[in-house]
């Protein structure tokens, strides 16, 4: 049987089509493949090098950080204590006031004038005191020649009831002056007021509920934060055990929102005495002094606690792993080769992990090329310099200098060929 033309064309190319397709695959297969003898030229491919640094003992800060919030000092809402129209508002908003210093005047022509009452009242009480006083002093001389016992005694009643009315109206007069005092409202304590909450012309009234300003006290400064009460007992154990040493006084430094650190020291004031049922935690307020006022009320900020030392080892956490478990793991040298730690930490410090088991001193913890590293691997190891807790650059040891031959220096001289 006999194909058409056309179909002998389709096929004749179809062949064509198919064969310089798996003629290219073939031609890619061929330069994938590497020259025998391995990559480079036909030489075996050397151990990995590494960067790694030998650990040590040391007396390790044992320091946590503990997140809280900025508290005022003291904060007081002022508010009137009589009723009366505002005349004048006597202070500035945001510059600092002293215990005492006028904020406020209320109208006070009222006052005055109850005061001028009162001590009238006062005068007319007095004057019938004395009367009385009289009365029965005159009583007494003639008892029994007109004058009975009985008008002796009524004359008493008389002089007791007299010294009673002086006494309420020097009450009603000292009342006056208090409410003639308290038209100008003073600051209680020293801080930063607020812009005020009325105007001259406002009408107030005694103990109302809005304040007309709040008075700040900004230095020192409290911080509230907040512990977990699981880490509280961990840390405990930590002391009883020996593994840390307690400090003879506690060091407190508090972190800026940016990142800086407030100078000077904290101090301890109110230990949490209860753990809060809803968080785990028990609340902790420590004071920090704030002459520059880097800190107000309502900052979020951070407090670094240094608890005591501790014998440990510090390891990098760049140089670290968590894995699902949570077990924290680290690449070690052995005998040329790649092996895995498996650290227990009891806390970290200045990017440490401050290690206790898991690995000793003398020990080398790989920090550099560590993504290219699996266990078992053989590696050449190469010193590197470790500052302040930080990898800064990566140098070989003077023995590895030495052994350098002029060939291989001549060789690394030589420009790489494309």
């Amino acid at each position: 049987m006999f194909c058409s033309p056309i179909r002998l064309s389709r096929k004749y190319m179809l062949t064509q089509f198919v064969a310089l397709v798996f003629g290219l695959m073939a031609s890619d297969l061929v330069f994938a493949q590497p020259a025998p003898g391995g990559a480079m030229g036909g030489q075996q491919q050397g151990p990995l090098t590494v960067g790694a640094i030998t650990l040590k003992d040391a007396d390790v800060p044992f320091q946590v950080t503990l997140p809280g919030r900025a508290v005022a000092f003291e904060q007081v809402d002022i508010r009137p204590r009589v009723n009366g129209v505002i005349a004048e508002i006597a202070y500035t908003p945001g510059r600092p006031v002293a215990v005492g210093d006028l904020l406020f005047r209320i109208d006070n022509e009222t006052y005055e004038a109850s005061v001028q009452s009162a001590e009238a009242d006062v005068a007319s009480a007095q004057a019938t005191l004395e009367g009385a006083q009289i009365t029965l002093d005159r009583y007494r001389k003639i008892e029994g020649t007109g004058i009975s016992t009985a008008d002796v005694k009524d004359a008493e009643v008389t002089l007791h009831k007299a010294e009673a009315a002086l006494k309420t109206a020097n009450a009603a007069l000292r009342t006056a002056n208090l409410s003639l005092d308290w038209t100008e409202i003073r600051s209680p304590i020293s801080g930063i007021p607020e812009v005020a909450d009325v105007s001259v012309g406002s009408i107030v009234t005694s103990n109302q509920t809005t304040a007309l300003t709040t008075v700040t006290r900004l230095d020192p400064i409290y911080v509230d934060v907040q512990e977990s009460s699981v880490r509280m007992l961990a840390i405990r154990n930590l002391v009883e055990s020996g593994q840390l040493t307690r400090a003879d006084k506690l060091s407190l430094k508090l972190q800026l929102e940016n990142g800086e650190t407030l100078d000077g020291e904290g101090v301890l004031r109110s230990p949490g005495t209860s753990v809060s049922t809803t968080t785990g935690t028990v609340a902790l307020r420590m004071e920090f002094e704030n002459p520059k006022r880097m800190v107000i009320p309502g900052q979020f900020l951070r407090v670094d606690a240094t608890l005591g030392t501790s014998k440990a080892i510090l390891v990098p956490q760049g140089a670290t792993q968590r894995g699902s478990d949570g077990n924290l793991t680290a690449y070690v040298a052995v005998d040329g080769k790649v092996a895995i730690a498996t650290l227990e930490e009891i806390g970290s410090y200045d990017n440490n992990w401050i290690v206790t088991g898991g690995v000793k001193a003398g020990d080398q913890i790989l920090v550099d090329n560590i993504r290219n590293l699996s266990e078992g691997a053989e590696i050449k190891v190469v010193p590197v310099e470790y500052v302040d807790g930080i990898i800064k650059q990566v140098e070989a040891s003077a023995s590895t200098n030495a052994a350098k031959t002029p060939a291989s220096d001549e060789a690394a001289a030589q420009p790489a060929k494309e």
